[in-house]
């Protein structure tokens, strides 16, 4: 789940408003664990309390800003059994590591058919688990390329046509200008090798349904190879700048926006961001004017890319005391007009395809269709109940990226990967 913009006040002031709605003591009150936005999930509380005309009242309880942290804290309660976990907010990567165990309850038929009527093929992949909906896909999010006009003007790109990451690699060495990459030891890291392994048609996993003893990675292969090609190309000729270490989305658009900005790989919230700044006058006011937009760089020319997937899906806790009650407030979430206007409100995009074409997207997002089109092939990251040691194993052992060697680091990731499963190792 990357990005959300965090407004602890709005979710707050918005979350209270809740408690007035006029409801009977006695009416069942669901409790929905939100992760950090703009407000906009506390709104859609409220409005679908007020929609439910007294079948029921939700409440919403912040989680931590870390995907990890809120990983942990959701992890725990469900464990535990506590009966407060009506809806949930999850990340995509642990939706099996929590459903594997049955802490979710199951997504009835007719729900999921509702539900994902027009879901984005991207997005869906992301809410299963085992060849199963196990949660209700909400808001997705993946990366485009976006680009300083001048830049690819200078360079003779076509933008019209997808590019690769030797493309961009060059202009900005040609050109003594800094790629807007997430170099920094954190889930981005993760995010970002998965693209450039699933870019390739090569998946992370061999076998996600296998047991810990046998699960294995595919990284010790032609394409983690030439992932690695990239990543280490970038840190060894500093592409993305001195700072690439620490280098996390929002660094990576403070770059881009700035006089040595070329290519950025990032989510859609740097557009809004992006205005917002102009509008400031902490940017230059015509910079907006200099930004494209594209699909995701490919690896190997003629081989589609498969950009990042994020987002959050909408899951049900097994413990619940309603949960006909929680899947009927999830069908009010995830309306397509609401995905819409999460969407214009909060910078974070729908997993509904024909939430889309709302005229208040395309006016507030005008690369809403190639954020449409990279989320249909977009790939989620490798979906298996163990998914935490393999994202930590993935970001020690490629970062930094000067450290990164195409002729080693894959190899080594593969075994570090499973001394860690199989107990031999300690992250």
């Amino acid at each position: 789940m990357v990005k959300a913009r965090v407004a602890g006040a709005a979710v707050t002031a918005a979350a209270l408003l809740l408690t007035g709605c006029g409801q009977d003591d006695d009416t069942p009150v669901l409790t929905w664990y939100i992760n950090p936005d703009d407000g906009g999930q506390a709104a859609l509380a409220q409005q679908c309390t007020e929609e439910a005309d007294g079948a029921y009242q939700i409440q919403t309880s912040l989680l931590p800003n870390d995907a990890p942290d809120q990983r942990e804290q959701l992890a725990r309660r469900l464990a535990a059994g506590d009966s407060s976990l009506d809806i949930m907010s999850l990340d995509p990567p642990f939706i099996p590591e929590l459903s594997e165990p049955g802490f979710l309850a199951p997504v009835p038929d007719d729900v999921a058919e509702r539900t994902t009527a027009d879901t984005l093929e991207g997005a869906l992949a992301g809410a299963m688990w085992d060849d199963e909906l196990v949660t209700v896909p909400f808001w997705a999010n993946t990366q485009i390329l976006w680009y300083r006009e001048s830049v690819a003007e200078e360079a003779g790109l076509d933008m019209d046509q997808p590019v690769t990451w030797e493309e961009i690699m060059d202009v900005a060495a040609e050109q003594d200008k800094y790629l807007g990459i997430q170099g920094i030891r954190a889930e981005s890291m993760t995010v970002w090798v998965n693209a450039l392994m699933e870019s390739q048609d090569e998946p992370v996993l061999v076998d996600p349904s296998a047991d810990a003893e046998d699960l294995e990675t595919n990284f010790d292969s032609q394409a983690g190879e030439a992932s690695a090609e990239i990543l280490s190309r970038i840190g060894e000729e500093g592409l993305a700048g001195p700072g690439i270490a620490s280098m996390d989305e929002n660094q990576a658009m403070l770059l881009f926006q700035g006089d040595n900005g070329s290519f950025m790989v990032n989510w859609p919230f740097i557009w809004p961001a992006t205005l917002a700044a102009a509008e400031e006058g902490t940017v230059d006011a015509d910079l907006p004017d200099d930004i494209g937009w594209a699909l995701y760089p490919q690896v190997a020319e003629g081989t589609e890319a498969s950009a990042p997937l994020g987002g959050i899906n909408l899951a049900v806790g097994a413990e619940s005391d309603y949960p006909d009650l929680a899947y009927e407030a999830i069908e009010c979430i995830v309306t397509p007009e609401n995905q819409a206007e999460y969407f214009v409100t909060n910078g974070n995009p729908p997993s509904s395809e024909s939430a889309f074409d709302d005229d208040r997207v395309v006016d507030e997002f005008p690369m809403a269709d190639t954020i449409r089109e990279a989320l249909d092939s977009s790939a989620p990251r490798p979906q298996t109940p163990y998914y935490n040691e393999i994202s930590e194993s993935v970001q020690e052992n490629f970062t930094p990226l000067s450290g990164v060697d195409p002729e080693t680091t894959p190899a080594q990731t593969d075994s570090y990967i499973m001394e860690v499963l199989r107990g031999e190792r300690l992250l």
